[in-house]
């Protein structure tokens, strides 16, 4: 990663909103939330990714639904 990139990463990023619709609750057969759909490294991590990350898993959210 350079520094150009990261910063081209603040100039056109927009902030990524969490997916949390305030139902959250754990199936345990998938791992997955039943509100948001992501796993527990996913939700406990949201704060700190990257606008990249973020993108990413919310990405993969709509392959899992």
């Amino acid at each position: 990663v350079t520094r150009e990139s990261l910063a081209r990463e603040i100039v056109t990023s927009k902030a990524v909103a969490s997916p949390c619709i305030n139902v959250c609750q754990m199936n345990p057969k998938t791992g997955l939330c039943l509100g948001c759909s992501r796993t527990l490294d996913e939700i406990a991590g949201w704060l700190d990714f990257s606008d990249a990350r973020k993108r990413e898993i919310l990405a993969q959210i709509e392959k899992r639904s």
